[in-house]
């Protein structure tokens, strides 16, 4: 979630908490995808979008939702950002293959911001973790 003041925020006051304060003291900023309740392409897009408060030109497609990773541009600066991205489970099992291309695109992207940053500190970066709740039962 994005607050007020612009600064972006993840699971606030939740289990992950203290881990992504520590994030956010070296200058990271977090993001948060929660993705409970998205089962089709169109609705991972739509709260791709709303979530990550992506750009005017986010196009709603996986070539655009690359390029929106690659350049962060349209982000508050920080020196990179955590992408946590919860409740996928759901949204893994009803779209098995547009759950792969999703996570190939969060892949290249941290690949991407990686080789950027070779030898040297990068002054924006990109990781992306995915939340493992405990299953039901």
């Amino acid at each position: 979630m994005t607050t007020a003041d612009g600064a972006d925020r993840a699971d606030e006051g939740g289990p992950l908490a203290p881990v992504l304060d520590a994030v956010r003291g070296t200058g990271w900023g977090t993001l948060a995808l929660d993705l409970t309740g998205v089962r089709d392409k169109a609705a991972f897009m739509d709260r791709c979008a709303t979530a990550l408060t992506l750009p005017d030109w986010f196009g709603r497609n996986w070539d655009a939702l690359a390029d929106c990773l690659s350049d962060l541009s349209w982000a508050p600066g920080a020196r990179g950002r955590l992408l946590v991205v919860s409740g996928w489970r759901e949204y893994a099992e009803a779209a098995p293959d547009d759950w792969a291309v999703a996570q190939e695109v969060f892949a290249d992207a941290v690949a991407y911001w990686r080789e950027q940053g070779q030898g040297q500190e990068p002054e924006r970066g990109l990781e992306v973790v995915l939340v493992v709740e405990p299953s039901a039962g």
